[in-house]
C-alpha cells in the first residue's frame, strides 16, 4: 500500500513509463559496460605497446640484439662465464635440492623463508632500538648573572672568576661560542690555578644569549662595540682580536647545508633550531652542531661530568627561547669580518708616492712605521673555529710576533691542515702538535692542559699582586700634613 508522497512519485514514474527499479538497473548496466570497455581498451593498448617493443628492440636487427645478443661481441664475452655459473648452480642443486623436488619450487621456498626471517630480525632490532629513552627536559634556572647597562639601555650579563681586579696580574677575556653562554669560559678550570697565576677571567653573554638583552640590529660593528663597552666597564685596557676559520672539506653534509642557509636563506635556520636545541629537550653536541668527532672527543662527550656541564651551558644559552639571536650569530660567523691572518704579518707601512711625500719624509725625519700585530699571539681551537687572542697592545718598537698554535692531531672538527695553513701564512708561528688530542679534550676538564696553556701565555706563575694597605698610606699622608701645619704655625 502506497500512501502520500511515495504514491505520487510512483504515479509520476509510471506515467513516464519507467519504474524506479528499472532506472537504477539501467544506470548500473551503463557503468558496468563502461568499465568493461575501458578494460578492453587498456588490454589492447598494452598489446600494442608490447608489439612495438618486440619490433623495435627484440628483432635481429634491433639495437639490443646487435650489441648484446648471443652473436654480439658482449654476448660472446659473457657466454663462457655465464655457462660456468649455470654449471655450478646445477651442481649446487644436485647436492642440496632433493631429487623429487623441482629446483625452482625449492629455491622459491628457501628465498621466502630467508626474507621472512630477515623481516622478523629487522622488526626485533627496531623494537629494541625503539624503546623510548626519556630525553631530559630543559630547565630554566633563576637569573644569577652580574650585569652592566650599555649606552643604548641594554643590559649585558657577565661572569668574573679568579683574583679580584685590583690584584690581577693578567685579565683574560674569553667570549663564548655558538650555543653557549658565559658559564662556559674554560671548562673545568680550577680557581686555584687562576690564583696561582694571578689571572682574572671574564666571560659574558652575547646579545640575546643567556641574560643579555638582544640587539635590535646586531652586526659585526655592534658586537665589537658591546665588547669595548664591557671591557671599559670592567677595567680591561688591553686589546684583543678574534678571528675564526673553518675546514670545509671535513664538514658533514648537514653542516655544509646549514652554512649555505646562513649565507643565503638565514630565516630558514629558525625551523632547524626549533627542532633541535630550542625543542625543550636536551641532545648531543655533535648532532645539534653537525660535528664529526674523533675517538677521544666521543669518549669525552659521553662522560657524565661533561654531560652535566654541557646541559647547564645550553640551558643558560637558550633561556630566552628566541631563535633570532642564534640566526644572527650564524650569519655573523659566515660573514666577512674584514680580517685575515695575513693582516697579522709584520710589514712596513706603505707611504704615499710622489716627490712631495719623499721631501716631507726627509724633512720630518720620521722613523719607519710598521703594520700588523707586534705582540705575542696565542692560538687554540674551540668549537670548530680558530680563536686568535692577542694578549698585548700594539707597540711599534716591538718587531717580533710570537705565535703559539695548539693542535690536536685527532681533531676531526678543525683538522691539522688548518694549523699547517696558519704556519704557511705566518712563518713565525710556533706550532705545538698534540698527539692523541681531539677538538675538546685538550681544553675541557684537563688540569695539566690548562696549566700548560697558562704557562705558555703568562710564563712562570707569580701569584696575584700584593695587597696595598691604603689605610696606612692615607694615615701617613694625614700625619705628614699635620706636621707641616704645625711647622708653619711655629
Amino acid at each position: 500500500m502506497i500512501v502520500g508522497d511515495g504514491a505520487e512519485q510512483f504515479r509520476t514514474a509510471s506515467v513516464a513509463g519507467i519504474a524506479p527499479s528499472d532506472k537504477a538497473a539501467s544506470f548500473k548496466d551503463m557503468v558496468r559496460e563502461f568499465m568493461m570497455g575501458l578494460l578492453e581498451m587498456s588490454v589492447e593498448f598494452g598489446r600494442g605497446c608490447r608489439d612495438v617493443v618486440r619490433q623495435s628492440l627484440v628483432t635481429e636487427d634491433s639495437f639490443l640484439v646487435r650489441n648484446f645478443g648471443k652473436d654480439s661481441y658482449m654476448g660472446r664475452k659473457i657466454k663462457v662465464p655465464k655457462d660456468n655459473v649455470l654449471r655450478r648452480l646445477r651442481s649446487f642443486n644436485e647436492h642440496l635440492v632433493p631429487e623429487d623436488k623441482d629446483p625452482l619450487h625449492a629455491w622459491s621456498v628457501i628465498l621466502f623463508v630467508f626474507v621472512l626471517a630477515l623481516a622478523v630480525l629487522s622488526v626485533s632490532i627496531e623494537y629494541d632500538t625503539a624503546i623510548p629513552v626519556a630525553a631530559k627536559k630543559v630547565y630554566i634556572h633563576p637569573p644569577s648573572a652580574d650585569r652592566i647597562i650599555l649606552p643604548d639601555g641594554r643590559y649585558m650579563a657577565y661572569r668574573e672568576q679568579g683574583v679580584p681586579a685590583d690584584r690581577a696580574r693578567f685579565s683574560m677575556f674569553v667570549p663564548h661560542s655558538f650555543l653557549s653562554s658565559r658559564l662556559s669560559g674554560i671548562p673545568g678550570l680550577k680557581a686555584s690555578l687562576l690564583e696561582e697565576f694571578g689571572v682574572r677571567l671574564l666571560t659574558y653573554d652575547l646579545p640575546g644569549f643567556g641574560e643579555s638583552d638582544p640587539h635590535p640590529y646586531r652586526n659585526l660593528e655592534s658586537s665589537a662595540s658591546d665588547m669595548l663597552f664591557l671591557a671599559n666597564a670592567l677595567g680591561i685596557s688591553d686589546k684583543f682580536w678574534r678571528g675564526k676559520y673553518g675546514a670545509w672539506e671535513k664538514w658533514t653534509r648537514k653542516r655544509k647545508f646549514m652554512y649555505f642557509l646562513a649565507r643565503r636563506f638565514p630565516k630558514f635556520l629558525s625551523y632547524f633550531y626549533r627542532q633541535s636545541f630550542l625543542s625543550g629537550k636536551h641532545g648531543q653536541i655533535d648532532q645539534w652542531l653537525a660535528l664529526t668527532l674523533g675517538r677521544r672527543d666521543r669518549a669525552l662527550i659521553e662522560d657524565p661530568i661533561y654531560e652535566e656541564f654541557w646541559q647547564r651551558d645550553v640551558e643558560e644559552s637558550i633561556r630566552q627561547g628566541n631563535a633570532k639571536p642564534f640566526m644572527e650569530e650564524a650569519v655573523l660567523q659566515v660573514s666577512n669580518c674584514g680580517f685575515s691572518l695575513a693582516d697579522l704579518k709584520l710589514q712596513k707601512k706603505q707611504r704615499g708616492k710622489g716627490i712631495l711625500h719623499v721631501i716631507k719624509s726627509l724633512l720630518s725625519g720620521s722613523e719607519e712605521e710598521y703594520t700588523g700585530f707586534l705582540g705575542p699571539i696565542h692560538i687554540w681551537q674551540h668549537y670548530g673555529f680558530t680563536d686568535i687572542l692577542l694578549s698585548a697592545s700594539v707597540r711599534y718598537h716591538v718587531i717580533a710576533v710570537k705565535l703559539f698554535a695548539l693542535q690536536g692531531m685527532d681533531d676531526k672538527v678543525v683538522p691539522p691542515s688548518m694549523t699547517d695553513f696558519v704556519h704557511r701564512v705566518l712563518p713565525s708561528a710556533a706550532v705545538h702538535k698534540l698527539p692523541y688530542e681531539g677538538h675538546f679534550t685538550y681544553l675541557y676538564f684537563c688540569d695539566e692542559c690548562h696549566r700548560q696553556i697558562f704557562t705558555t701565555l703568562f710564563g712562570t706563575p707569580q701569584g696575584p699582586l700584593p695587597v696595598v694597605n691604603t689605610i696606612e698610606v692615607e694615615q701617613t699622608a694625614l700625619d705628614d700634613a699635620e706636621v707641616q701645619g704645625d711647622l708653619k704655625t711655629d
